[in-house]
């Protein structure tokens, strides 16, 4: 076998200022590439990202949370369901402190804040020379500044992730499974296509939160458990289920209790250190959640009402295992299948990396569980299943795995290289194609599609209709995105029928 492989960054020893040199090549060449991306963002807030945004313009422009201007400039099938005739919200929609309902986390909304307060600025400075743009939170400098700055989160989940799994792995494994997850999950719909949701954001702090607990848990200081509680605290800001990724920390925790419990000299470090760490760093993440809290208190009258549905109505007696991974309603692994390599990576690292491959799979089987037992767990319109963006970092780390231990089988690394390259090529396009299907409403956007169809439209009718209306997204986009509102409207009222 050829000597060509590199199986372990940590052993390589001379060769780490060449494969310095491959990062930051590969660094470059992804920012190059996301940069070439800029043009398919879409500041457009519709659906969930209604109520996520909200929570950045209503405070910025309205200095409350009455989010009633922002039902009123809503998408169609939003406005729909919650206005009057008269145009203004419905009364169900009112909580007891007189509230507009807004269950949407309030983390997306601390992350653009920097991005719109400069717009804002800008906004009101443009006014002092005669411009007339309204700064009321609608216009565009408002909602290319909020689109920009998630697909620039989207961005550095990537790479952040790239530099996590850089640390075990060859660049060229990490670098292509950044690109293969980049195209090839449901990632890139939420970094570009629906920005004003949450999904993006999730996948940056997870990623930051995972890379940090990495880089400081041979010898985390004191002040590092403090800014990881802070990390900590945005991840739950920003997605609750993320608090399921602290079984990393468990993983870290358990064999340290029991260590000092085992232990009859003196440990290092002691129990009392141990514990006043971890309760020093829940006591910041619990004041890093002081923007939920008080917003949850504000709406709808207390710190841990969310708005969301009552852990009593959780699928405890009947989890939903095999659905969430190969249903057609959204499965995971049925609507993007590159996750299956991603997946089969992850449960084959610890063999070569226990330190870390053991903690991400317990996170990501924590994370699992907790899907299989919500009530929505299919994401209602979501491209494949849009919970599991927040594994991100995950699954790169998993798929360069997968792609290390898969290359190994060559004899010549550039075989290897090109029969990777060519079968991840595939996934992404496969992917790409079945994104247009689901954005053109080729296939239903809610509920389960036929596979068949879908894979039938892939052939015959995604080439010959891509280039017209990639054209019309770059050159027309609001007269295609009208009618692709409509079509959704016709699915809902079809879909309520039947």
């Amino acid at each position: 076998m050829s000597h060509d492989f590199v199986r372990d960054s940590h052993v390589i020893g001379p060769m780490n200022a060449d494969l310095q040199i491959q990062s930051r090549a590969f660094e470059r060449a992804l920012v190059i590439l996301f940069l070439l991306t800029l043009p398919l963002v879409n500041p457009w807030i519709r659906g969930d990202g209604v109520g996520y945004y909200a929570y950045a313009r209503a405070p910025l422009i309205e200095h409350s949370l009455d989010f009633t201007h922002d039902y009123q400039a809503a998408n169609q099938s939003f406005r729909e369901g919650r206005l009057d005739s008269l145009g203004q919200p419905k009364p169900m929609f009112r909580t007891r402190t007189g509230h507009l309902d807004n269950h949407f986390t309030v983390g997306p909304a601390i992350l653009w804040s920097p991005f719109l307060i400069l717009a804002h600025g800008g906004v009101l400075v443009a006014h002092l020379f005669g411009a007339s743009t309204p700064a009321d939170g609608f216009s565009a400098p408002y909602r290319y500044a909020f689109a920009f700055s998630t697909a620039l989160y989207g961005f550095l989940a990537l790479l952040i992730a790239f530099r996590l799994v850089r640390k075990y792995l060859p660049p060229l494994w990490a670098f292509l499974a950044v690109l293969a997850v980049w195209g090839g999950s449901s990632l890139p719909v939420y970094m570009y296509f629906n920005p004003a949701w949450s999904h993006a954001h999730s996948a940056f702090a997870v990623a930051l939160f995972l890379w940090y607990w990495d880089s400081t848990r041979d010898q985390r200081s004191f002040s590092q458990w403090l800014f990881l509680g802070l990390i900590v605290g945005l991840m739950l800001n920003v997605y609750y289920p993320n608090l399921m990724l602290i079984a990393v920390l468990l993983a870290e925790a358990v064999p340290q209790y029991l260590g000092v419990l085992r232990s009859s000299g003196v440990s290092s470090p002691s129990f009392f250190q141990l514990f006043s760490r971890h309760a020093a760093f829940s006591l910041v993440v619990c004041l890093a959640l002081l923007p939920t809290f008080i917003t949850r208190w504000i709406v709808y009258g207390g710190p841990f009402e969310t708005g969301y549905l009552s852990l009593r109505d959780f699928l405890w007696g009947s989890p939903v295992f095999l659905q969430v991974l190969f249903s057609a309603n959204h499965g995971l692994l049925s609507w993007t299948p590159l996750v299956i390599f991603c997946l089969l990576g992850l449960f084959l690292s610890p063999l070569r990396f226990p330190r870390i491959g053991v903690p991400l799979i317990l996170a990501a089987l924590a994370y699992y569980l907790f899907i299989v037992v919500y009530p929505d767990w299919a994401g209602i319109a979501s491209f494949g299943n849009r919970f599991f963006v927040s594994l991100t970092a995950i699954f790169i780390f998993g798929l360069a795995v997968f792609l290390d231990q898969f290359a190994a089988l060559f004899s010549r690394r550039r075989l290897a290289i090109s029969v990777c390259s060519v079968v991840l090529a595939c996934f992404v396009t496969w992917n790409l194609g079945l994104i247009y299907q689901w954005g053109t409403h080729l296939v239903r956007a809610r509920g389960p599609i036929s596979f068949r169809q879908a894979a039938d439209n892939q052939f015959h009718v995604v080439p010959g209709e891509l280039s017209s209306h990639l054209r019309s997204y770059l050159l027309h986009r609001g007269d295609l995105l009208r009618q692709i509102e409509q079509k959704d409207i016709e699915q809902m009222k079809d879909n309520s029928q039947h």
